[in-house]
């Protein structure tokens, strides 16, 4: 029995995420996503005009679903201690797919410029966009410090609360706690440098002026 149409696309997008994480988009060729996903060279331009665009397809296939979570775990809490510490601590479930993304997405990052843009734009619609409003939110409830430019405390927050979960998932846990414990960890460690300045530390820094 032939397979229904409607199976082609995701096999196709599944194939290029296995070739593209095996030899990168460029070395890719439609010939081998065709095969592995049993398809002909054709149906793949008939979905996907582009490699670029098979790229990007194979990119939000995973995404999307992970900006779902993302969501939902910031509409759970309501301050933004919390939020940040659930939106870490989901960095640090990733799942096998989102790892084989993620390490897609890296490489072409840092060989493509197109694709670069491309990425970095979806992700400002996406979770950048997400944790930059919860952080402007956090300044106006006075749970950030507000003095401290926004896009400032997003690059910090990446840094401290994003990256070493990243790194963990890329080359093992570097000796840290793992899980929820790192994510704790890395939410204390974030809010001694976002959280707003207590009197006390005000006149020290006066002091030392």
């Amino acid at each position: 029995m032939a397979r229904p149409r409607s199976d082609i696309q995701p096999r196709i997008v599944h194939a290029a995420r296995a070739e593209f994480l095996a030899r990168g988009v460029d070395a890719a060729t439609l010939r081998a996503i065709a095969r592995r996903a049993r398809t002909t060279i054709g149906m793949i331009y008939y979905y996907f005009p582009s490699k670029d665009d098979l790229f990007m397809a194979v990119t939000e296939e995973v995404y999307a679903r992970f900006l779902d979570d993302l969501n939902a775990v910031v509409d759970h809490h309501h301050d933004t201690r919390a939020r940040l510490r659930a939106v870490i601590g989901r960095l640090g479930a990733a799942r096998d797919e989102e790892r084989e993304v993620l390490i897609v997405v890296a490489r072409e990052v840092l060989t493509s410029p197109d694709r670069r843009a491309r990425i970095v734009a979806r992700f400002v619609r996406g979770h950048i966009g997400l944790v930059m409003g919860v952080l402007a939110e956090g300044q106006r409830r006075g749970e950030v410090e507000p003095e401290l430019p926004l896009g400032l405390v997003a690059v910090v927050t990446g840094a401290v609360g994003a990256f070493p979960q990243l790194a963990a998932q890329a080359v093992g846990p570097l000796g840290l706690p793992t899980g929820a414990p790192l994510a704790d960890l890395l939410v204390d460690v974030l809010f001694r440098g976002i959280a707003p300045r207590r009197e006390d530390d005000s006149q020290s820094r006066e002091k030392e002026r």
